[in-house]
């Protein structure tokens, strides 16, 4: 199914079943309508899956790098479609608009691995073609948002040099893809990859806000499209598999009109391999209308095939190169120049006075303390919206979601913490806790397990809003449920910083000091779902600190959780 294939029309689908797709499945879904993952038209089957794992092609024998598959909690199936062999099912995106209905042609039960090497949740597997509803409503930049018809037709003939980023271009990937496109000829298509959590800068919008200011740095006619591209879930982190991931990348490219794709270690191949500085590049052929060159054809002129025989594990050379569509060209190894202030392949540097690179880690850091960004890294329109979209940690929205069994203290603490803070004025303070939450937030909820998660979804979300705003939200639910706090550190990651703090007072402890009396009422079974006598407590293991209030006092911790804030600079130390 592509772009411009005939939308279903609404009414056609008030009596079907909807299942609302997550980030990455509406980005995947999207790629699949738009024709970028030509030539498939739908989710892959259970055989296209097990041959693609196997060995990078469709059960058909053609050429596909990486899985796309559609799996679903078995849960959140309606029954009659569960197990079904075939059916309709409609696509929504996270508000609930119908984008596209799934045509069921395979419903294969999965489970998941779970890390104690027992089964996971259930899942099911659905496949089939996917056919547009309607078109997707893309909020910030959707100026930007091509399709892949659309960016075809907004090139040049003639070469196009693309570069696939999850992270900010900086001054040496700009003089690259300069250098590169000079010796192609090529106009110069930068993709942002939209998908999952960008580099350094976390949020998409970032990422595509720093790739503009970068593009002023880029010749006069480059393109810059974003694209709904995330890392491949089950990819192992070796040279096969970022070999797979690069073959997606190159093949995302030339759906939307690239001829060439520039990455720093292209493909494990002859073919990719760096290009002598200062030589000779392949200029390619000039574009059929709307395609690179046929998959399984030719090389451009002087570009050299892969060697017979040459593979890495699971897809041979010829595999990878069929699949990528497109030649993926090495950057080559460049530095900074600091006597003629200039970045430029190594070879061509004075030994020694070479300057790496910073890497992601170290861009990051500075960032977070605030610090200046070196001018020879990248320009200064990038380093302005770098400082913008990444503020210092002393400036930056935080979350503070202690967790622990009723009476461990973790109340108390929240209190104390939050009259501190205030104290101190860094940012605005809010407390997500006491009356005021079970008022507003957890009204109506039971302790049923799904309610229960609906509880913590409900406070994560003002959280994580507080968060985005720049202030500082303290948290002091049970949350008994490892899930359950996962999906607030998500939400919060993406808009500031979080830390989970176990209150990990033992529940003899807990229950000495019960004054409301609910655990006794709890063993004699007059309250039900108790958490710590008849429902679990899932103990964190991911979290940033631990406080034992049987062994530590209210002052000593509150002091430990501003002894870590203040050590990794989301408080200033206060004057002595």
């Amino acid at each position: 199914m592509t772009a411009g294939a005939e939308a279903a029309p609404t009414a056609a689908l008030d009596d079907r079943h909807a299942y609302t797709l997550s980030a990455d499945q509406l980005g995947d879904l999207e790629l699949l309508l738009s024709g970028a993952f030509a030539p498939l038209s739908g989710f892959m089957t259970d055989a296209d899956v097990a041959a693609v794992r196997t060995h990078g092609r469709l059960a058909d024998g053609s050429a596909f790098p990486v899985t796309v598959a559609l799996d679903v909690p078995a849960d959140s199936m309606p029954q009659d479609l569960a197990m079904a062999a075939s059916g309709r099912l409609i696509l929504a995106d996270p508000e609930g608009t119908p984008i596209a209905v799934l045509d069921i042609t395979e419903c294969t039960p999965l489970r998941t691995p779970a890390a104690e090497g027992a089964a996971g949740p259930e899942l099911v597997r659905l496949a089939g073609p996917v056919t547009a509803n309607r078109r997707l409503e893309h909020g910030a930049f959707r100026r930007l948002m091509l399709t892949p018809a659309q960016t075809r037709e907004k090139l040049a003939d003639g070469p196009v040099l693309a570069f696939a980023t999850h992270a900010p271009l900086g001054s040496r990937q700009i003089g690259q893809l300069r250098h590169l496109a000079g010796q192609l000829r090529a106009q110069i298509l930068v993709l942002p990859l939209t998908g999952g959590q960008a580099e350094v800068v976390h949020s998409p919008q970032a990422l595509i806000r720093t790739t503009l200011a970068a593009a002023g740095s880029l010749p006069a006619g480059s393109l810059v499209v974003p694209v709904p591209l995330g890392p491949r879930p089950g990819l192992a982190s070796d040279p096969q598999g970022r070999a797979r991931e690069v073959a997606l990348w190159a093949r995302v490219a030339a759906a939307y009109g690239a001829t060439h794709l520039m990455t720093d270690d292209g493909l494990p191949l002859p073919a990719a391999g760096p290009l002598p500085a200062g030589g000779p590049l392949p200029a390619g052929g000039p574009r059929a209308a709307g395609g690179p060159r046929p998959a399984g054809g030719p090389p451009s002129p002087g570009q050299p095939g892969p060697a017979a025989g040459t593979a890495v594990v699971g897809m041979t050379a010829s595999d990878l190169t069929e699949a990528a569509m497109i030649p993926v060209v090495r950057s080559g190894d460049w530095a900074y120049d600091p006597r003629a202030e200039v970045w430029r392949p190594i070879a061509l540097i004075e030994a020694g006075t070479e300057m790496a690179d910073l890497s992601s880690d170290q861009l990051g850091d500075l960032l977070d303390a605030g610090s200046e960004i070196p001018a020879w890294f990248t320009p200064a329109a990038v380093a302005r919206e770098l400082r913008r979209v990444r503020r210092p940690r002393s400036e930056r929205g935080l979350v503070l979601f202690l967790t622990g069994l009723s009476g461990s203290g973790k109340s108390t603490i929240a209190r104390d913490l939050s009259d501190v803070l205030s104290e101190r004025g860094d940012r605005q303070v809010s407390l997500l806790d006491g009356d005021m939450v079970r008022q507003l937030l957890s009204a109506g909820l039971s302790f049923s397990r799904a309610d229960r998660d609906l509880n913590i979804a409900r406070i994560g979300y003002v959280a994580a809003e507080v968060a985005r705003h720049g202030g500082i939200a303290i948290c002091a639910p049970i949350a008994p449920f490892a899930a359950a706090r996962a999906r607030v550190r998500q939400m919060v990651s993406e808009v500031g910083d979080f830390f989970l703090i176990h209150v990990a007072t033992p529940v003899e402890v807990c229950e000495a000091r019960d004054r409301k009396g609910l655990y006794a009422k709890a063993r004699a079974g007059i309250i039900t779902q108790f958490t710590g006598v008849s429902d679990p407590y899932e103990e964190p293991a991911d979290a940033e600190l631990v406080l034992d209030t049987s062994t530590l006092s209210r002052a000593e911790a509150v002091t430990a959780i501003l002894r870590l804030l203040t050590a990794g600079g989301w408080l200033r130390p206060e004057p002595r």
